[in-house]
């Protein structure tokens, strides 16, 4: 894997990032969220320039691989509705990445993941009506597009269903989704030449995360992996928050 030949970037810090976007595409496959959550604070820390274009477009690539290992189990109607719900979001959300500061941002992301875990951990389970589905759609596109992290809300409003059936119907909405974010982006004018660059430098180490997913699938406690996840994801929103502050 190349290291870029960017000198503000050593490389010591591109090959955590390569760590944490492995182990945030495993996660991604093996329990249906993770790469955002565990990504964009360590990003936010690391290299604040790169977001969210950087795991936008990783959490796309990655999601299209589980579309196609699990597309048969893919709720069609579901995902629709999201989707619907998501574009009033996506706008909303591209507007605040043009104006708000870099430091703003940061803060948001860590806000994001802290309450995404806490929600989780609440134990909030809406019934997935049409309405519920499009809000939380809403909100994902709306916090995917400010921080890269669209997974809370819809894995709050689809956790009834079985595994495989959540996993491809979330990847089918982010795979869609992350293109309307990144368009969003894009027409926002936040997209660089050099997020551009380092996602495709970083693109090696989701697949790996993506080809260790399936044969370790069989020895992970999911419920262990989700907490443990979830906790570093909790790590990193601290620290960033910590750094951020003073």
């Amino acid at each position: 894997m190349p290291l870029p030949a960017d000198a503000r970037m050593s490389g010591g810090v591109f090959a955590a990032l390569c760590v944490v976007v492995l182990v945030g595409a495993l996660l991604q496959v093996s329990i249906g969220f993770g790469l955002g959550m565990l990504a964009a604070p360590v990003l936010a820390l690391l290299a604040p320039e790169l977001l969210p274009a950087v795991v936008v477009l990783l959490a796309a690539a990655v999601t299209g691989a589980v579309v196609l290992l699990e597309g048969e189990h893919l709720d069609v109607r579901g995902t629709a509705w999201a989707l619907l719900g998501r574009v009033p979001g996506v706008a909303a959300g591209a507007v605040l990445v043009a104006l708000l500061p870099a430091r703003a941002l940061a803060l948001c992301v860590a806000a994001v993941v802290a309450l995404g875990v806490l929600a989780s951990w609440w134990g909030f389970t809406p019934h997935p009506t049409r309405r519920a589905v499009m809000v939380a759609g809403l909100a994902s596109g709306l916090m995917a597009t400010t921080t890269a992290i669209g997974g809370p809300p819809m894995a709050m409003v689809w956790q009834r269903l079985a595994g495989p059936r959540l996993r491809s119907t979330m990847s089918a909405y982010f795979l869609l989704g992350s293109m309307m974010t990144f368009a969003g982006l894009c027409l926002a004018g936040v997209v660089t030449a050099e997020s551009l660059r380092y996602a495709v430098l970083l693109a090696p180490a989701a697949a790996v995360g993506v080809l260790l997913a399936r044969p370790l699938a069989a020895h992970l406690d999911l419920a262990r992996t989700r907490n443990l996840a979830m906790l570093l994801s909790l790590a990193g929103a601290a620290t960033l928050t910590a750094q951020q502050l003073t």
